[in-house]
C-alpha cells in the first residue's frame, strides 16, 4: 500500500500542475496550435509537423499555428499522457490491494471512466474549435480527476480529527457545491475571454450592476465569440459572465470562509487555516488578475488556487465524513445491544 499512496500523491502533484499548464496553454492562445489529435498533423512531434506549421504560417501569419504554441499545445498532451498512465496504474494497484483497507478498486476503475472521458474532451475542445462549453466541461473534467485522486489518498490514511457538529459537516458539503460552481462559472469567463469585460473595481463599468446580455452571454451550446443566433457575441453579453463570477466570487468567499472559521473554532485550526490562507491568496489573485490587466503567469495562478482550493476541500469534506462515521461506529461497537 506505500507504494499506492506514494504514487496517488505523485499523481496529484502532476495533476495540480497540468492543470495550471492547461490553462497557460489556453490563456496563450496555443489550444490551436496543434489543429488536429493526438498528434500534430498527424505526427508525434512538433519537429516532425515543421512542414505543415511553416506552411500554415505562410498562409495565415495572424492564426492559431506557430511553432512556439505547437510546442505548448504538444508538451500539454504529452504530460497529460504521462498522468493518464500514472492514473491506469494507480487503478492496477487498487485491485491488486483489494483486499486491503483504504484500498478503493471501484472508485479508481470510475477514476479511469473520468480519465477516458477527459481524453475525449480534450480532442473536442481541439476538433471543435474551443466552443466554450467543450473548454468549460474540459476544465471541470480535470478538476474531477483532481478531486477522485484526491478523495483516492485520503482513503489511505486514517482521520485523526475532533469530530464536529452536523451542521459543519453539512457547511463543509455546501462549501464544496459552491466551490464547484463558481469554478465552473470562472471556466466559463476564461472560455469567453470575458476575463477583462469589466476593468475597474469594485464597480463595473462604472456600475455595481451594469448593463447585461445574461441569455446570451449563458447560451451553453454555440460557437466561441457568437451568440445563440449567431451574431457577433456583444460586450453586454461578455460583461454578463463576468460580473457573475464577480458575484460568485462573494458568495463563495463567504460560505467557504465560514466553513474555515467553523473548523478553526471545532478545533481543526490547520486545516481551517489553511483554507482561509488559501482562500485569502486566490481573491487576491483574482482582484490583481483585473488590476493589471490578465498577465499569464497571474491568470494562470489563479487556476491554480482554484485547484488547491478543491484539495482543501475534498480533504475536509472526507475527514469530516470518516471521523462522524467512526464515532457512530464506535457508539455502536460500545453500546449493549452491540
Amino acid at each position: 500500500m506505500k507504494t499506492y499512496r506514494t504514487l496517488l500523491l505523485a499523481t496529484i502533484a502532476m495533476t495540480f500542475a497540468l492543470i495550471v499548464l492547461g490553462a497557460y496553454v489556453r490563456l496563450s492562445d496555443a489550444g490551436l496550435g496543434c489543429p488536429d489529435w493526438p498528434g500534430c498533423y498527424g505526427h508525434v512531434t512538433v519537429i516532425h509537423a515543421s512542414e505543415h506549421i511553416t506552411a500554415a504560417q505562410e498562409a495565415n501569419p495572424e492564426g492559431p499555428v506557430t511553432f512556439a504554441k505547437a510546442w505548448k499545445e504538444m508538451i500539454h498532451r504529452y504530460f497529460a499522457g504521462i498522468v493518464g498512465l500514472f492514473i491506469l496504474a494507480i487503478a492496477a494497484l487498487a485491485w491488486r490491494h483489494r483486499r486491503e483497507a483504504g484500498a478503493s478498486p471501484v472508485l479508481a476503475t470510475v477514476l479511469v471512466g473520468v480519465l477516458f472521458l477527459q481524453a475525449m474532451f480534450g480532442k473536442w475542445t481541439v476538433t471543435m474549435l474551443l466552443k466554450p462549453a467543450i473548454v468549460t466541461g474540459h476544465l471541470i473534467g480535470g478538476l474531477t480527476v483532481l478531486t477522485l485522486l484526491v478523495w483516492l489518498y485520503a482513503r489511505t490514511r486514517a482521520p485523526a480529527m475532533p469530530t464536529v457538529s452536523p451542521a459543519t459537516r453539512a457547511l463543509a458539503v455546501v462549501a464544496f457545491v459552491v466551490l464547484a460552481m463558481q469554478i465552473s462559472l470562472g471556466g466559463w469567463v476564461s472560455t469567453n475571454y470575458a476575463a477583462l469585460a469589466c476593468t475597474d473595481l469594485p464597480t463595473c463599468h462604472g456600475e455595481w450592476v451594469p448593463q447585461m446580455d445574461i441569455r446570451n452571454g449563458f447560451h451553453i451550446v454555440r460557437e466561441l465569440g457568437q451568440s445563440a443566433d449567431g451574431e457577433t457575441l456583444t460586450m453586454d453579453a461578455l460583461t454578463a459572465i463576468h460580473w457573475m463570477h464577480r458575484v460568485g466570487a462573494i458568495v463563495a468567499a463567504l460560505v467557504i470562509g465560514a466553513l474555515g472559521f467553523a473548523l478553526r473554532a471545532a478545533g481543526h485550526r490547520p486545516l481551517g487555516t489553511a483554507l482561509l490562507g488559501v482562500l485569502a491568496l486566490q481573491i487576491m489573485l483574482g482582484l490583481a488578475n483585473v488590476w493589471f490587466s490578465l498577465p499569464l503567469p497571474l491568470a494562470a495562478a489563479h487556476n491554480g488556487g482554484a485547484a488547491a482550493l478543491v484539495i482543501l476541500m475534498v480533504l475536509i469534506n472526507y475527514r469530516v465524513r470518516a471521523t462522524a462515521q467512526q464515532r457512530v461506529s464506535g457508539v455502536l461497537n460500545e453500546s449493549p445491544a452491540a
